[in-house]
């Protein structure tokens, strides 16, 4: 089995490597390409090492490329991972402090900044996907490059090759969820409905039995389910009820946009945007992965808030290579899922998994009304997000701002939009 995995240099790296090695016995890899471009080169050289020294301290059977040829890696491959980010964690960072501006929501994946990196992200993937459809027909494109949902729908659209968007929130729910109960993570299953980074945990199973109502009540004490790059304010408690489901931690964006908005402005002032606080992260991270008697996955790396990523990631190859038909949360097109959004939509819901992909399963209990309404405007924001990436269409870039929840007014989403494609110009040519 060869894997290529695009976006080789991330400090994420050594998460997915653990995985490989950890899952040897039923996933069999014997080829892992690192891909990254010049601008990575160093980090590149800096992860394949570490991921070496991990390889023969576990004394698996592996063998480790590293390579700025994207063609080469993809080339026969079997499944091909894209964990990039095009403008590396300086454009991040203009991402979320030119929404500030306006006084609005800057962030990573969640609206104008999410915007912003999906016009950069989306030629890059397509790129990816052509060199695909020529150089490894047969391959499944795994995208865990945010915004994963928008990501994965541009690909459906316009990818032609077999793909899943892939997050690590829905582990990370479950993961959660045993913690908060003092279990172990085989005896919780879920049921998850939405989008990317707009889910909701619509059913909560201990050992089979719905306890979903039993532990509302217990979430609402409850802090520290929320990943690390987001302020873990605590929710409203009738709303909880009301809506009768747990919303995903990104839906603090949208149910308490005003406390957000003034976490990130303070944020900004002193300790720095996230990914300016991540820079920090990854250099003391790349500090020790400079330790050549450093063999395997440092604690400090959870600290970077792609916790469970391996463990969703090889997971998933791992059931889809051995055909396991297990129920796992991902992100694929609708087709008839959710019949309140498009069916050449991206949606992210409970699938069976196997060697023909993702099967998405129709939720078992129906949304709240305010949690489709809500759907149906973000979907419409991210389809419109898609054609604007694709074709460079400055008309579907204003209407997608426009319509997003978190900018509010046409006279913001103009603001944004100039800024954004002025300040990403060397990244969008489709908009030249």
């Amino acid at each position: 089995m060869k894997i290529a995995v695009i976006g080789g240099g991330s400090s994420y790296t050594p998460e997915l490597m653990e995985g490989f090695i950890y899952h040897i016995a039923t996933l069999p890899v014997r080829e892992v390409w690192l891909v990254d471009i010049e601008a990575g080169r160093e980090k590149l050289s800096v992860v394949g090492a570490l991921a070496k020294r991990m390889i023969e301290k576990a004394g698996v059977q592996i063998d480790l490329h590293q390579t700025l040829d994207r063609r080469e890696a993809i080339e026969g491959a079997d499944f091909v991972l894209t964990q990039l980010r095009v403008g590396l964690l300086d454009a991040r960072a203009r991402d979320e402090r030119i929404p500030l501006r306006y006084h609005c929501i800057g962030q990573e994946t969640t609206g104008a900044g999410g915007f912003a990196k999906a016009l950069r992200t989306v030629p890059v993937i397509l790129d990816i996907c052509q060199d695909m459809r020529e150089l490894a027909p047969k391959a499944m494109l795994l995208n865990f490059t945010n915004p994963a949902g928008l990501v994965t729908e541009a690909v459906i659209k316009y990818g032609g090759v077999k793909a899943i968007g892939l997050c690590n929130l829905p582990i990370g729910m479950r993961m959660n969820i045993a913690n908060t109960l003092g279990v172990g993570l085989e005896r919780i299953d879920t049921e998850m409905v939405g989008i990317n980074h707009l889910n909701w945990t619509t059913r909560v199973f201990l050992d089979g039995d719905d306890i979903t109502s039993e532990f509302l009540d217990r979430y609402l004490s409850e802090q520290g389910m929320t990943p690390a790059n987001i302020p873990d304010l605590q929710w409203d408690a009738e709303l909880l009820q009301t809506i009768g489901a747990i919303p995903c931690g990104y839906l603090r964006y949208y149910y308490m946009p005003d406390e957000m908005l003034a976490e990130e402005q303070e944020a900004a002032r002193t300790t720095g945007t996230r990914a300016e606080v991540v820079k920090k992260v990854e250099a003391e991270l790349f500090d020790l992965y400079r330790d050549p008697n450093l063999a395997i996955k440092p604690k400090q790396l959870e600290q970077r808030g792609g916790a469970y990523y391996s463990e969703a990631a090889v997971r998933l190859m791992d059931s889809i290579y051995n055909n396991t038909k297990d129920i796992q949360t991902v992100n694929v097109r609708n087709g008839k899922t959710l019949p309140y959004l498009p069916e050449d939509a991206s949606v992210e819901v409970n699938c069976v998994i196997g060697r023909d992909g993702a099967i998405p399963l129709p939720p078992t209990v129906p949304l709240a009304a305010s949690s489709r309404g809500l759907l149906q405007v973000v979907k419409a924001y991210e389809s419109l997000a898609v054609e604007a990436a694709v074709h460079g269409d400055r008309a579907a870039a204003l209407e997608a701002l426009t319509v997003h929840p978190l900018v509010p007014s046409v006279a913001a989403a103009k603001q944004l939009l100039h800024d954004i494609l002025a300040e990403n110009e060397a990244y969008l040519p489709q908009f030249r």
